[in-house]
């Protein structure tokens, strides 16, 4: 059984006791409980339920295993040639880290 999940304006396949990297939960512990009910599509035993846009009564439970994870950093480089302009500029994204209990649907 799986579901698509929206966590902060992304989608996400979701499948019980698998992890998750979304983008920063704010107020959110660790080991706290949340739930998500913007579920798009359940499928389960060959059954596909699709929402139009969410399916009325259906939510993920996820629980919270690290609130703040920092992702890889991107750098990003800009240069006129000729010029002597040069600017470096890093980036590292927040993530938390999430682990699907259920899906209820």
């Amino acid at each position: 059984m799986y579901a698509i999940v929206e966590i902060n304006g992304q989608q996400f396949k979701a499948e019980a006791g698998k992890k998750l990297f979304v983008h920063r939960i704010r107020n959110a512990e660790n080991g706290a409980t949340v739930e998500f009910d913007k579920v798009l599509l359940i499928s389960a035993d060959g059954k596909t339920t699709i929402g139009t846009p969410v399916i009325e009564g259906a939510k993920v439970v996820c629980e919270v295993v690290n609130p703040l994870v920092k992702g890889d950093k991107v750098l990003v480089f800009k240069k006129k040639r000729r010029k002597g302009y040069r600017k470096l500029n890093g980036h590292r994204q927040q993530f938390s880290e999430i682990t699907i209990k259920e899906i209820i649907a």
